[in-house]
């Protein structure tokens, strides 16, 4: 009798203590939902252009764009990755956040070592936008090296 007594008092307590956090998760749910009601505005990337075109060049060369964006969004852009598609392509950017109608840079380097033929490279940027990724082209066709004559 006293085991019975003992874990219906057991189990009577789990009941309680799911109620509880049961309460406190939907609470933390409701709190989550305000702070994002809460937030004014949206950033939106607006590019100069999307797509560098590089043409033709040499293999071996590395080649150079700057892509300008403005945010014409009414809240603060932040960039918190740029991603290339290879190791050949490498974007450098600031984490700095852009304010509503301000202008900011990606700057990427293309290495064409090791490539031949037509190349079409992105970089993906993740950043507090809707949607959180954009993707920039680097185009370009790179001649092949000569083999070495023997």
């Amino acid at each position: 009798m006293k085991r019975i007594i003992l874990l219906s008092t057991i189990v009577a307590l789990g009941f309680t203590g799911c109620n509880d956090a049961t309460s406190r998760i939907n609470a933390s749910d409701s709190d989550a939902a305000n702070a994002v009601q809460t937030q004014t505005g949206t950033p939106k990337f607006e590019f100069d252009s999307e797509t560098v075109d590089f043409g033709q060049i040499n293999e071996g060369e590395t080649k150079e764009h700057v892509f300008k964006f403005k945010n014409v969004g009414d809240a603060p852009l932040i960039i918190s990755n740029a991603q290339g598609s290879c190791g050949c392509t490498v974007p450098q950017f600031s984490r700095t956040p852009i304010a509503p109608g301000e202008s900011g840079e990606i700057k990427v380097s293309f290495n064409s070592q090791g490539k031949g033929g037509m190349q079409d490279k992105t970089v993906t940027l993740s950043a507090n936008t809707v949607p959180n990724n954009y993707v920039l082209h680097v185009v370009s066709e790179v001649i092949p090296q000569a083999a070495p004559a023997e």
